[in-house]
């Protein structure tokens, strides 16, 4: 059966409808001193599919306790689909002193499963620090879908030269237009970023930004408007995981893109393709 946390509900129908396995209805409490309670009164199966994206410190407890609540409801095996995995960016310790943060989620999650399906994580290593085996799917080749299928002389550009490789997959399915990318560089001390244009040519031409994550949107809007100074025409963003915090949607549209696109890895308003496909694929 699938299970799925309540931040990934609409992803788990789609899954459940891909596959054809049946949906679990699981219920989300909280008792008076706020601690959570989730819970799947009617799993009945002798596998459970836990679908739970971590956005949050709240999620991560909720999917343990769905891992565990499936163990004691009888399931002989666990799979977690982690759509998205909080913390998993934190994949070094960047200072004395601190945890690599990744790794001490992944040995927590690894307790409660037989086996991880990890969908696009922005460092593929972080797939090591698991206990058990963890395939990764890519979820990348579904971003060109969303896309107007008559873009003007398209470049498809990365936020930084580790994202070049998304740009051109999204390229390849939408098939035609070019590839780039914007060198990025971060001071970990104050978490600025500055963006510096690559030498591609934008102007008179539709721009596709391709990343894996959108999380506050500051480097993001950055970019767009760097393209808008050098003269391109619509610039639309996407990406697999749309975290948008705070008021990330808010500058996109300030810095003038036309739209952003998502998968539902992370549900928001702008999941515009569902990532079941290729998560079904793996089950």
């Amino acid at each position: 059966m699938i299970v799925s946390g309540s931040t990934s509900q609409a992803l788990s129908a789609a899954l459940a409808a891909e596959t054809g396995e049946p949906l679990a209805v699981a219920e989300y409490d909280h008792f008076p001193d706020g601690e959570l309670l989730a819970s799947i009164p009617e799993f009945d199966d002798d596998r459970a599919v836990v679908v739970c994206a971590t956005t949050s410190s709240d999620a991560h407890l909720e999917l343990l306790q769905l891992q565990d609540a499936a163990r004691e409801a009888g399931a002989e095996e666990v799979v977690t689909v982690l759509p998205y995995m909080g913390y998993s960016r934190q994949d070094s310790a960047f200072k004395t002193g601190q945890p690599i943060s990744a790794r001490a989620v992944a040995r927590a999650i690894s307790s409660g499963t037989d086996r991880v399906v990890f969908v696009t994580p922005h460092e593929k290593r972080v797939a090591d620090f698991f206990d058990v085996p963890c395939e990764t799917v890519d979820a990348s080749p579904l971003l060109a879908d969303p896309l107007p299928e008559t873009l003007d002389d398209p470049l498809f550009l990365g936020p930084d030269e580790s994202a070049e490789d998304l740009a051109e997959c999204v390229r390849d399915v939408y098939g035609a237009g070019d590839t780039d990318y914007f060198e990025k560089t971060r001071d970990y001390d104050t978490g600025d970023v500055s963006v510096e244009p690559s030498d591609a040519s934008v102007e008179n031409r539709d721009v596709v930004v391709v990343d894996d994550i959108i999380a506050t949107g500051s480097t993001m809007s950055e970019a767009v408007g760097a393209l808008a100074d050098r003269g391109a025409n619509d610039v639309f963003a996407t990406c697999v995981h749309p975290v948008l915090a705070g008021n990330a949607r808010t500058k996109l549209a300030a810095a003038g893109i036309e739209a952003v696109y998502g998968t539902d890895t992370v549900e928001r308003e702008v999941s515009a393709v569902s990532a079941a496909s290729v998560v079904a694929d793996a089950l």
